[in-house]
């Protein structure tokens, strides 16, 4: 058994997978870790990162996959789940294996693998579109719009992405608490990332303008207002608005 241990990015993974293929280690039971953990009888192949792989394997899977399937597997690679590098890889091999047609790997979901696969990419798919709609700025200052967000999946690259191109001409952050990492706009620039201790200085002390407070008090007073106490459905508030998102919301603070 050989496992193939790698950093949790795209762009590890995608290496790991070039790795594996030129390795000629394409079997059933190897596996690709993001962690330390062992595993008897295994034989541990440490992965560095290499971009030009990751863009070689990227170019190979849209090609043979399609860009509708191309996305679903970039997904799955966003999920929180630790497993996730194995159940790609394996889906990967499968599709390649048995030369499935361009945007048809997720009808074959009979393979256990494909059918993980899809489901992880389904469900960091419903989560960015929650924060898509749930994540709130704050103007601090300095007049830089800042938003703080706690997603279980990897999905601060996609908010940036969706966000850059919608707010292209302003300055603003995206700080995720939970992997401590710190997106920043410079606007009519690229955005780029901070991680580690390097994005925790960032936000150890984040004052908001006076006008943001102002305006914070004055939408959460307009929310109260709008609801119809002989109407609510707490249930139903919760389907639509998970208790999770709630903290980082300018009208449940």
């Amino acid at each position: 058994m050989y496992i193939y241990r790698c950093e949790e990015s795209m762009e590890g993974i995608l290496t790991a997978i070039y790795n594996i293929y030129e390795d000629k280690n394409v079997y059933e039971d190897t596996q690709i870790r993001l962690d330390d953990e062992y595993i008897l009888f295994g034989e541990d192949v440490p992965v560095l990162s290499d971009s030009e792989k990751a863009r070689k394997v990227s170019r190979t899977l849209y090609r043979k996959f399609g860009a509708e399937d191309y996305d679903t597997i970039c997904k799955a690679l966003a999920s929180w789940s630790p497993d996730k590098a194995t159940v790609v890889f394996h889906s990967i091999r499968y599709g390649l294996s048995a030369s499935v047609a361009s945007g048809r790997l997720f009808q074959h979901l009979s393979d256990d693998n494909v059918l993980q696969t899809s489901k992880l990419a389904l469900n960091a798919a419903r989560e960015f579109q929650h924060l898509q709609g749930f994540v709130r700025f704050e103007e601090l200052e300095n007049s830089i719009l800042f938003s703080r967000i706690k997603p279980k999946n990897h999905v601060l690259q996609g908010l940036m992405e969706h966000f850059s191109d919608r707010l292209p001409m302003e300055n603003f952050c995206i700080y995720d608490e939970g992997r401590e990492q710190f997106a920043i706009h410079p606007a009519g620039k690229e955005w780029f990332l901070l991680e580690g201790s390097m994005a925790v200085k960032q936000v150890e002390h984040v004052p908001c303008s006076t006008e943001e407070e102002k305006y914070a008090a004055l939408f959460k007073h307009f929310c109260n207002r709008i609801a119809i106490k002989d109407r609510e459905n707490y249930e139903l508030q919760r389907n639509m608005l998970p208790i999770r998102f709630r903290e980082y919301m300018t009208e449940w603070k």
